[in-house]
């Protein structure tokens, strides 16, 4: 039909009513002589856990075009035109962090950049620093916020830390040395505790934590190799829990947490690839009821504990339906207990929804 449009209209000039009439035609969807097939993906249930708590499935994102909206009509008109613009997709997010005004900030060492996703706003950012001839942005890993929201990004193969401000523009680079090369010798999980003024920031090859000021200048090093209790082996993702900085020990297989002054407190986990235990684990964070939650790579699910180490209960398996996971890595809890796990294979992130009890029913043995 629109080929017999588009012939007439090569023969002669259509006036405005054929113009407004070519575009309802291109409006029009094909199926709309006859009644579509309906494809739904269904999400997951509810997860119900002790005590009324539940775990619920809130959705999903993976690209630019998610961010902005629904289209208005001549929006519509102009991609039928001349087509749709090219939205960016994540390629191979990481880490995530959610800031004070609900914006998602997710790593993505495959794009070689950082997305920033408004969805209140229905605004989209990416932050990149590619073909730059002194701090590059190569491979971010994992992100932190300050309390300004400002963002400070790992950069694995670089060795350094990039900050940028609350709207995306670059402020400097922690750890650049002369001559372009980095400080760090692997830096992934990163820390910022804004009341103390410190930045923490694992050092995977060197399996140690620098304890930075906020000017990036060493105060000290926490560890070192090692399988006993303050020691690592291979240490990625950290969280700030309180007082507490969590670690993620991967090869030892285990989350250890640590007071700010550096001494070990305590740990939990064993190696395993049954529930409770860890095999590859990656992003840590913790909920309003103190729960800890920790992304395994390998089987696909989050696994929920206690400070004990006792598993409380877990979700998701390795697959690609609502729910499911193929490489989770970041994981991030905000303050209304909404759950982002970044979905790495799947290429995009998930949003779940913790109910806990109300702070008034808690501590009562519940």
């Amino acid at each position: 039909m629109v080929q017999g449009i588009l012939a007439g209209m090569s023969r002669a000039s259509p006036g405005p009513w054929g113009i407004v009439f070519f575009i309802l035609v291109l409006l029009t969807p094909s199926w709309a002589a006859k009644k579509p097939e309906t494809f739904s993906v269904p999400a997951p249930p509810d997860l119900l856990l002790e005590g009324g708590r539940k775990l619920t499935f809130e959705g999903v994102f993976s690209s630019q075009k998610e961010v902005l909206g629904k289209e208005k009509f001549w929006t519509r008109v102009l991609n039928v035109m001349v087509g749709e613009p090219e939205y960016r997709m994540m390629v191979r997010p990481y880490s995530i962090a959610v800031d004070s005004h609900g914006r998602a900030i997710v790593t993505d060492p495959g794009a070689a950049g950082v997305h920033i996703f408004d969805f209140e706003h229905h605004k989209y950012k990416f932050l990149e620093r590619r073909d730059k001839e002194k701090d590059a942005m190569l491979a971010p890993q994992c992100v932190a916020l300050d309390a300004q929201d400002n963002i400070y990004v790992t950069d694995s193969e670089s060795g350094k830390i990039f900050v940028f401000d609350a709207g995306g523009k670059y402020r400097r680079a922690i750890g650049s040395l002369k001559g372009g090369e980095g400080y760090f010798k692997r830096p992934t999980g990163i820390a910022v505790d804004s009341g103390a003024q410190r930045i923490y920031v694992t050092d995977t090859l060197r399996d140690q934590i620098f304890m930075l000021d906020m000017q990036g200048h060493v105060m000290q090093t926490i560890g070192k190799h090692g399988s006993d209790g303050g020691e690592f082996y291979y240490p990625t993702e950290l969280h700030i829990d309180g007082n507490d900085l969590l670690v993620v020990d991967a090869m030892n297989f285990r989350v250890q947490w640590f007071g700010r002054n550096g001494n070990a407190e305590g740990m939990m986990g064993q190696i395993g690839d049954a529930p409770g235990q860890m095999f590859r684990p990656k992003g840590v964070a913790v909920d309003s009821e103190d729960h800890l939650y920790v992304v395994d790579g390998l089987s696909g699910m989050v696994q929920v504990f206690d400070r004990r180490g006792r598993l409380l209960y877990y979700f998701g398996k390795r697959g690609a339906q609502l729910g499911e996971f193929q490489l989770p890595s970041g994981v991030f809890i905000d303050h209304d207990d909404r759950v982002y796990v970044v979905d790495s294979f799947n290429r995009r992130v998930q949003v779940f929804h913790y109910h806990g009890l109300p702070k008034q029913a808690r501590g009562a043995g519940q």
